[in-house]
């Protein structure tokens, strides 16, 4: 079942109709395979080629596409800018014109390729689920009593909103475009708090004609837009909504979540109490912490009861492809098993102390999360070309690495998704499901949305980390939290977010002088790649750049 479903996505999306191409930004570039007649004779075509076509770009198989998986794109954006993970210069690998250290330095600028990379892949896909809408509410017209293509719009909808979700949470100050039939000199920016009053409002709007399945699943729904997985957006806004509900994100000031207001179930509350309400009803569903960590991780995470959106991966029918664990691990370690090895991303040394590494309160998931010290492959301790013993130095780790004793073998590797022997071209074809969202977070969430209401979150965070196997007798503060998520999801691509949120994005966790008129926090939102902003005279560049 895990097979077909996502199978028959990959048929829809090479026999579809091409709805729509990005080589600029949101321009259409129709390449008709089929014809429109054919394309939606009948209710199954019309799902492929509306629906489930559209789910075929969430993951990717080149660099900047995909919400995850794969390189240079916003997973990329969202973690090597923050204190969890860096790509070291390593000698001749890795400087990459600065590229890695200037990301970490918050040093990117106005023509990074990561910037456009994803902006354009972002509405790309969005470009696709307007043409997807503006052909289902075509087809209701015509026919008003169809009982299929509403649920069919509410979750296109939804999906597009997941999509606006990141544009506003990296970029800030976009354009909210609808329909396809939007020319390119009628495309306006908003400002940041009416996107976030866009995804709220679409989420609310069609969250309750979801299905309730959980869509990591196999079966009809898996990899899908679900009741679940639009409720854990919502909670994420309402979370985050004191940093998207505010204009001016450099003025060293922002709005109270006690005075944001939401609506759920006809009862008005404030971001807090909604971000709680949204958590409940995901725990409603039916979701729970699996028993060990490391299955959301496994070759057959897609069984986990605590996944809730994943991205679909089969080494046989699928391109979607993950290179991180191809990324960090020395060519050695890759080796051993026939795969390929970059040698890069490695945890920071503040992520290495955030799990107490090397002392006697080293936190369990240290060890499910990095490879450290010598290392073990299918024939016993891996070796160097020179014969020695591979070993792994995670507080050697600095951003530029080059001609010092650790060049190539300094800082903790990503070990957190199992390695799959069997995946295939080099490892990037691999068997585990790429996770985005879990209920850990659900309940980490809660407990944070209930310490910033003046509660008690100790609850919901000692079930986390007595999972894990930690100690349960921690207090949910603000600063105990922070790092339980660094714990918890590390190497999952929410660290970024989650420094915004607590205020950490711009201390000075790197050596990055202070540049002349920097303005406050203005690296909390990523700019708008000059490219975009010659293509459009109407936009404007974030404050600061």
């Amino acid at each position: 079942m895990k097979k077909r479903i996502l199978y028959s996505m990959l048929i829809a999306a090479s026999t579809m109709v091409s709805f729509a191409s990005c080589d600029s930004f949101l321009e259409e570039n129709p390449r008709d395979q089929i014809t429109e007649e054919q394309a939606y004779k009948n209710s199954t075509l019309i799902y492929l080629n509306t629906v489930a076509s559209l789910y075929t770009q969430v993951g990717g198989s080149s660099g900047g596409a995909g919400l995850q998986g794969t390189d240079r794109g916003i997973y990329d954006l969202n973690t090597f800018t923050t204190d969890e993970a860096m790509v070291p210069t390593r000698g001749g690998d890795w400087y990459d014109g600065g590229l890695w250290q200037n990301l970490f330095h918050h040093a990117w600028g106005t023509k990074n390729d990561l910037l456009k990379g994803s902006w354009d892949y972002l509405y790309k896909v969005i470009a696709q689920t307007n043409a997807s809408l503006d052909k289902l509410n075509s087809i209701l017209k015509e026919d008003p009593n169809n009982k299929v293509i509403p649920p069919y719009i509410a979750e296109v909808r939804a999906f597009r909103a997941m999509y606006y979700y990141y544009l506003l949470d990296m970029f800030a100050r976009v354009p909210i475009v609808t329909s396809s039939k939007v020319e390119l000199k009628d495309v306006e920016q908003s400002e940041r708090s009416a996107v976030f009053n866009f995804v709220k409002k679409e989420l609310e709007e069609t969250v309750e004609q979801l299905s309730d399945a959980h869509s990591n699943l196999s079966g009809e729904y898996y990899g899908r837009m679900t009741k679940p997985v639009a409720y854990l957006l919502l909670a994420k806004i309402a979370l985050n909504s004191e940093i998207y509900a505010d204009d001016n994100w450099t003025d060293g000031t922002k709005i109270d979540g006690k005075t944001i207001k939401f609506t759920v179930d006809g009862e008005e509350k404030n971001a807090w109490e909604a971000t709680i309400a949204y958590c409940d009803k995901i725990t409603a569903l039916g979701y729970k912490l699996e028993p060990k960590f490391a299955s959301n991780f496994s070759t057959t995470n897609e069984n986990s009861v605590e996944n809730i959106f994943t991205i679909p991966m089969d080494r046989n029918l699928y391109k979607n492809e993950f290179y991180y664990l191809i990324r960090s691990r020395h060519y050695s370690h890759a080796k051993a098993y026939g795969q390929g090895g970059w040698n890069g991303a490695s945890a920071t040394k503040e992520a290495i102390d955030a799990f107490g590494y090397n002392t006697a309160a080293q936190d369990p998931r240290f060890d499910l999360t990095y490879y450290a010290g010598k290392i073990e492959g299918p024939a016993g301790i891996i070796k160097l070309d020179d014969g020695t013993e591979l070993e792994y130095l995670p507080s050697e780790i600095a951003l530029d690495l080059t001609k010092k004793p650790a060049e190539k073998t300094a800082g903790a590797r990503m070990k957190k998704y199992e390695l799959d022997a069997a995946a295939t071209n080099d490892g990037k074809l691999q068997n585990n499901d790429i996770v985005i969202f879990r209920y850990a977070d659900v309940l980490l969430m809660k407990s944070e949305a209930k310490v910033r209401n003046g509660g008690n979150g100790n609850a919901e965070l000692n079930e986390v980390r007595g999972r894990a196997g930690a100690s349960q007798d921690m207090v949910a503060t603000l600063d105990n939290l922070l790092n339980e998520r660094l714990r918890e999801f590390a190497w999952e691509g929410l660290r970024r977010q989650d420094l915004v949120r607590f205020g950490k994005f711009t201390r000075a966790y790197t050596d990055r002088p202070q540049l002349e008129n920097e303005s406050n926090g203005f690296t909390t939102v990523f700019p708008i790649h000059e490219d975009v902003l010659s293509l459009n005279t109407k936009l404007t560049q974030n404050f600061g750049y």
